[in-house]
């Protein structure tokens, strides 16, 4: 029996029921993915130590600026190939496939090169100390040798997603998840490699997943496979590839320079711990984010779909029904941050200073969360329906109108607090500025009815 949906469903069926078929694939991926980046934290934190969780909390910026550059492929690559699968222009895609392998190995290699000549300078600017240096260090040192592995797997799985096999995204990226758990405390705890055994199992894990994408990819049955002179650049596919993949890259990287700055000011004002503290946070906040993200994605095409096939009702109802969701999911995480935030904490170490300092910020940091689901689906629907420059806005505004200036002021006033009541005073500003920007748009559909809408802004 086909699995297979007609476009028209969109515009037809019940809008719950294709929400929750359209979002549960994303959201088991998402939040396997962000398992798999807690069990990595609880290893370090018990099985190495407190610092080694300050360690690998600094290198959370390098991780995003990794995955700044790989976005820059990955998310233009599957945008074209989507539009020429749609075309039924096979051979092109067949072409997008094998350049974004060719851009993937260039950049990774290039990012691999440079940061390992100037690692430890790196390292220092991120935040680290003399106590957490040694562990950031060898952390990123395997990470980055095998950061190609990287940039190729998570490339190829957002190919996979969209030439219409999500499932075998999700397969992909749970996957890594199993064999991650399955080597993360053999290394750490049978071997005694430390926060080295903790990348390695990273590594590996996506290694082994990799060679199972190339075996898919190497199949000629399939529509979209590898073929012979497909890996030689072409200067459009190139040009158009960066052009669509500038908008992540620009977001991950404005969250590499929000990071820096929240574990700059973590190190001043509480010390090694307080940036340890932050990762512990950081790594269950993005638990409920990826969560929302599945929503996000699920209600993507049915958005995109009806506001081109000028159904307004059905839009309103999808954006009402994620943000429903969405803030479900947000103010589950509130709870949890609110009255269990010592026990959170626990599971990472047993270090009581570090315990402590956890519990302070994300009692601090979770106060706002309910709204958080709220903000992100409305960034999230201004580029469902193709108004992009609204939900760059959206996006950028929140870390680098509101967010920054607060993290570099407040801490002169308030201390550590001052770096934790940053983020739900950003978020706050960004949910006013977010139901404005709604409330307008759909006063816009209700004014011109059933008349087309210009899809961009001026």
């Amino acid at each position: 029996m086909s699995t297979s949906r007609k476009p028209t469903e969109l515009g037809t069926l019940d809008i719950g029921k294709l929400l929750l078929q359209y979002s549960l694939p994303a959201i088991i991926a998402m939040t396997a993915a962000s398992i798999y980046h807690i069990t990595d934290s609880i290893f370090i934190g018990h099985g190495v130590g407190a610092l080694a969780i300050s360690g690998l909390a600094i290198t959370f910026p390098f991780m995003n600026l990794a995955s700044a550059f790989g976005s820059l492929v990955g998310a233009g690559a599957a945008t074209l190939l989507s539009i020429r699968m749609g075309q039924k222009d096979y051979d092109s895609a067949n072409v997008i496939l094998g350049n974004a392998i060719t851009l993937n190995v260039i950049i990774g290699l290039s990012f691999t090169i440079v940061s390992l000549l100037f690692l430890d300078p790196i390292l220092l600017f991120f935040g680290a100390s003399e106590g957490t240096l040694p562990y950031a260090r060898e952390f990123m040192s395997v990470i980055l040798i095998g950061n190609i592995i990287t940039h190729i797997f998570m490339g190829l799985n957002a190919l996979l997603r969209s030439m219409g096999q999500p499932k075998k995204a999700m397969f992909a990226t749970i996957m890594t998840v199993v064999i991650n758990l399955i080597l993360n405390p053999l290394f750490i705890f049978g071997f005694q490699w430390g926060i080295k055994g903790s990348a390695l199992a990273t590594v590996i894990s996506q290694f082994i997943m990799l060679m199972w994408q190339l075996k898919f990819f190497s199949n000629k049955s399939n529509f979209i496979h590898f073929k012979k002179g497909s890996f030689k650049l072409r200067s459009r596919i190139v040009k158009e590839s960066l052009s669509i993949g500038i908008s992540p890259f620009m977001m991950n990287a404005a969250a590499t320079v929000i990071v820096i700055v929240i574990n700059q000011g973590l190190i001043r004002t509480g010390g090694d711990l307080a940036v340890g503290a932050y990762g512990i946070i950081n790594r269950i906040s993005f638990l409920f984010v990826m969560v929302v993200m599945g929503f996000n994605q699920g209600m993507q095409p049915i958005a995109g779909y009806n506001f081109g096939a000028k159904l307004y009702s059905r839009v309103d109802q999808v954006l009402k029904k994620t943000i429903i969701r969405a803030t479900m999911v947000t103010t589950t995480g509130f709870l949890i941050g609110e009255l269990f935030p010592r026990a959170v904490a626990s599971i990472f170490t047993d270090d009581v200073e570090l315990i402590d300092l956890a519990a302070n910020g994300m009692r601090i940091v979770f106060m706002t969360f309910p709204i958080i689901g709220f903000q992100m689906v409305t960034a999230n629907f201004f580029q469902s329906i193709g108004m992009v420059k609204k939900s760059i806005f959206m996006s950028l505004s929140r870390q680098l109108l509101f967010l920054l200036p607060c993290l570099l002021i407040l801490p002169y006033l308030w201390g550590i607090n001052g770096v934790w009541y940053s983020m739900p005073i950003a978020d706050t500003i960004s949910s006013v500025i977010a139901a404005i920007l709604l409330v307008r748009q759909f006063k816009s559909f209700r004014a011109n009815g059933d008349a087309p809408i210009v899809a961009e802004d001026n």
